[in-house]
């Protein structure tokens, strides 16, 4: 069972903040663990999970969208993770749009480079702290974060 501290800690060892609100913050970890329960995976709790995780693996905690939104908004969607000035509570989370539906209407094309790029093997990335590596396959797990193979992306 993830707590409030091992969660705090975590995030603060690879280089995050999570929202200064503790009783906001442990209820999105008490419904993380609730859609590990249910679908076998953590998926956000601020979005509907489908109980397929394939589908789903843009959302499991920490989502595909984390990074960009705090960038962008100063907050993920569902506001547990937080840029420094709110975790310091000199700003707050404001809402913000889900990034995922306009990512689920655009159509990726990317080109198979890895012959300009003269690779013998495929270039992966893990999609939550950005780990790559050149190999046949993603390993099992992710040696910086542990995310499972299924969190890599196939870049080239």
């Amino acid at each position: 069972m993830l707590t409030y501290d091992k969660f705090k800690k975590s995030a603060e060892d690879n280089g995050y903040f999570i929202n200064p609100d503790k009783e906001f913050v442990e209820t999105l970890i008490e419904n993380i663990e609730v859609n590990k329960d249910r679908y076998g995976y953590g998926a956000c709790p601020c979005r509907l999970a489908s109980g397929d995780k394939t589908k789903d693996l843009d959302l499991i905690c920490p989502c595909d969208y984390r990074d960009i939104d705090l960038e962008e908004y100063g907050s993920c969607f569902c506001a547990l993770y937080v840029n420094k000035k709110i975790a310091n509570s000199q700003e707050t989370a404001q809402s913000i749009p889900d990034r995922r539906l306009s990512e689920i209407n655009k159509k990726i094309e990317l080109k198979d480079e890895s012959k300009v790029l003269n690779t013998k093997y495929p270039i992966w990335r893990c999609k939550v702290c950005g780990y790559l590596c050149s190999r046949e396959k993603p390993p099992e797990i992710c040696p910086i974060c542990k995310a499972e193979s299924l969190r890599f992306e196939k870049l080239l």
